[in-house]
């Protein structure tokens, strides 16, 4: 009983990542509903920048959304220990990889929208999420 209860105890790191990941994807949620809610000149955005996202085709849309929020319920099921945190990060990667499809090969991206470190570390993150949840199930953390 003690080794079962030693393994399915909530370690330190789930809190550090479960947090870190939920204030991470809900600046991506925060970025989508702006988008969607047409608030972008709020965030200081041209109209250039405005009209790129206005153009956005409606399956880029769902894909983005399906990306973050798909991260943020992937950060919540981390904190309550839930093993669908992998599924919700595994749809997370699929809606990050439509979107970014749309971004750098179907459209025209602004120059000024182009940061190619900002992609890499969602790529990384949602990658880690992925991986760290993965781990946590199978050591009987997330059940």
């Amino acid at each position: 009983m003690g080794d079962r209860q030693a393994v399915s105890a909530r370690p330190w790191h789930l809190w550090a990542v479960g947090f870190a990941t939920l204030a991470w994807n809900a600046i991506g949620c925060f970025s989508y509903t702006m988008t969607r809610l047409g608030r972008l000149d709020d965030l200081g955005m041209s109209e250039v920048e405005i009209a790129y996202f206005a153009q956005a085709p409606i399956w880029s849309n769902a894909a983005w959304a399906l990306g973050v929020w798909c991260a943020l319920a992937g950060s919540i099921l981390l904190l309550v220990r839930s093993r669908y945190a992998v599924m919700a990060v595994a749809l997370a990667i699929v809606g990050l990889l439509g979107s970014n499809i749309w971004q750098y090969t179907l459209s025209d991206m602004p120059e000024s929208l182009r940061d190619p470190g900002l992609t890499v570390a969602i790529w990384i993150t949602t990658l880690f999420m992925l991986f760290y949840a993965s781990r946590m199930t199978r050591a009987g953390v997330l059940r």
